[in-house]
């Protein structure tokens, strides 16, 4: 049985977060609506809702459910769309993600709770667009970068094959507006994280940069950790004194 929790603190540190997944939504989930998932099949689940999510993340609801391996497989879906202009920076972030061991997949609506348009699991490593809203290059691009950008901070905790994320810039240096949008988008406990994820989101290139210093590693050598992030590496044997 896997929790999964909408970027909840399990941990005392504002730094660190041990969240199972990262949803990318229009609209806000109180932290009653997100339940333990335990394993489901597509015979029994509800779709549109958390236990869908669940069972997607697990693995064991997979029809609908593509590998993104290039651009190409985005454009084929939606071929009254122009995704020229964001091609390049798209496919450098899938090798990056490729690179350090996420991959990417295209999904069904019926496996995300309504308005959710993307998810980053940090136990599998991988992520997952709404089918449903991919046919928008920006919203696709966003919400790519969003989500690259929860995979960097799970890299920023020292290796992305754990399942706690950290905050990659310190607070006062996000920008207001991207901190206001995630004050009226997620709980209180997920915006250390997801206010610098919805600033990556609309900032071209921002999750690119990230996901580099994650494959070229150690990222916090590019990205100077906050104060309790490198308590936390030093502690855990990533960083010396």
């Amino acid at each position: 049985m896997i929790k999964l929790l909408a970027a909840l603190l399990l941990g005392a540190s504002p730094a660190l977060a041990h969240p199972a997944f990262h949803p990318h939504h229009h609209g806000v989930d109180s932290v009653e609506n997100i339940t333990t998932m335990a394993h489901h099949t597509p015979d029994d689940v509800q779709p549109f809702t958390m236990a869908a999510m669940g069972c997607m993340l697990l693995e064991e609801c997979d029809e609908g459910v593509d590998k993104v391996v290039s651009m190409l497989d985005i454009a084929t879906e939606y071929p009254d769309s122009n995704y020229m202009p964001v091609t390049a920076e798209f496919n450098y972030m899938l090798s990056m993600l490729s690179s350090i061991g996420v991959d990417v997949y295209l999904a069904d609506a019926k496996w995300f709770p309504t308005s959710h348009r993307g998810v980053y699991h940090t136990v599998g490593n991988n992520f997952f667009l709404n089918r449903a809203y991919m046919g928008s290059p920006s919203t696709l691009m966003s919400v790519m970068r969003h989500e690259g950008w929860h995979a960097a901070q799970d890299c920023m905790a020292g290796t992305i094959d754990n399942s706690f994320i950290a905050i990659i810039m310190p607070e006062d240096q996000v920008p207001a507006l991207w901190r206001e949008l995630a004050e009226r988008t997620y709980p209180a406990n997920a915006l250390p994280w997801e206010a610098e994820a919805s600033w990556a989101g609309r900032t071209e290139g921002m999750t690119m940069d990230a996901l580099t210093a994650c494959a070229d590693g150690p990222m916090w050598e590019v990205y100077p950790p906050t104060p309790l992030t490198k308590k936390y590496l030093i502690e855990k044997g990533w960083m010396t004194e």
